[in-house]
């Protein structure tokens, strides 16, 4: 009965520690779960945070992609200005009035662009002097400053290339466009200046139309025309190869022979003795190219572009 009644005492003492011990150990699991929440809590509220500040990413991120996508916009802009050569089809003022001294030479009032030492360049000309500038293009606002020009006296394009020195210089809008009249590859080109506006009409460069880098050759032209080699009722250009040095030193010269083609830009007034630089442009990459030195000059296999007129001489 004793051994009982303490074995019954003793289990009576350990319960309360055994409850003490159980709730001391639920507060523990309770403020550890209370922790975890804490903390859960506390990284949802950070998560929140970053979340709140995604529209400051993501409005950088649409500003860079947006810059992107104008630059990319502007690139091809450029490189479409740059694939054609532009000749002047109207010019008005801002009453809707015609430049006559523009007006009156149209057909001689040419615009380029190209790329320089990797700056963006162009040149225009009323069939004068030729005027050069390095230009910046943004959001269609074309903008050029210090034309270079080379001196000579124009005498009667004087005051056409005053003029369109005028206009082109500072800011003007452009705006692109396809020629509907046209089946070919031939856009229009509007330029509105604070002044005026000028629409040009493009044609595509040689090496956009040949898909290729031109090749410089050198050809002295006779003034007199020869019986073509094939043909002896047809008159045709009687040429040779000329080459140069680094120097720009006449080194030698090919035989005269005749060519039954053309050359792109250039008129045979039968007047002169000149030399032309010239751009060839090969046609057909499997022919094998011939040399223009010491071989007739073949006007299947090429294509040529005046590039330059060097050297010209009157003929008495």
């Amino acid at each position: 009965m004793t051994l009982s009644f303490r074995a019954w005492s003793f289990k009576l003492g350990v319960l309360p520690f055994m409850l003490t011990a159980s709730v001391a150990l639920g507060a523990c699991q309770d403020s550890s779960l209370s922790n975890e929440q804490e903390t859960q809590e506390g990284a949802n509220a950070v998560n929140s945070d970053v979340s709140n500040s995604d529209p400051v990413a993501k409005s950088e991120a649409s500003v860079a992609q947006a810059t992107a996508e104008e630059v990319s916009a502007e690139e091809s802009m450029i490189n479409n200005l740059s694939r054609y050569r532009w000749t002047l089809l109207s010019a008005t003022d801002n009453n809707a009035q015609p430049l006559s001294t523009l007006m009156d030479v149209t057909d001689q009032v040419r615009l380029s662009f190209a790329q320089y030492q990797g700056q963006n360049t162009l040149n225009y000309s009323v069939g004068c002097n030729t005027m050069s500038a390095v230009y910046q293009l943004q959001d269609l606002t074309l903008t050029i400053e210090d034309s270079m020009s080379t001196k000579m006296s124009c005498g009667n394009l004087d005051a056409a290339e005053n003029s369109l020195s005028k206009l082109m210089q500072g800011e003007s809008q452009l705006v692109l466009s396809k020629n509907v009249a046209s089946e070919e590859d031939q856009p229009v080109l509007t330029q509105a200046t604070s002044a005026a506006t000028l629409v040009w009409g493009g044609t595509l460069t040689p090496q956009a139309k040949y898909n290729s880098k031109g090749e410089t050759v050198f050809w002295a032209v006779n003034d007199k025309m020869i019986p073509c080699s094939d043909n002896n009722s047809k008159m045709c250009l009687q040429v040779k190869p000329v080459t140069y040095d680094d120097q720009g030193i006449k080194t030698s010269e090919g035989e005269w022979t005749s060519f039954n083609g053309v050359i792109d830009g250039y008129e045979h007034d039968g007047k002169h003795d000149e030399v032309l630089r010239l751009q060839r442009y090969q046609l057909d990459t499997n022919e094998t190219k011939e040399a223009s030195s010491d071989s007739n000059v073949s006007e299947d296999a090429y294509a040529y572009v005046l590039d330059a007129v060097i050297e010209s001489s009157v003929v008495e």
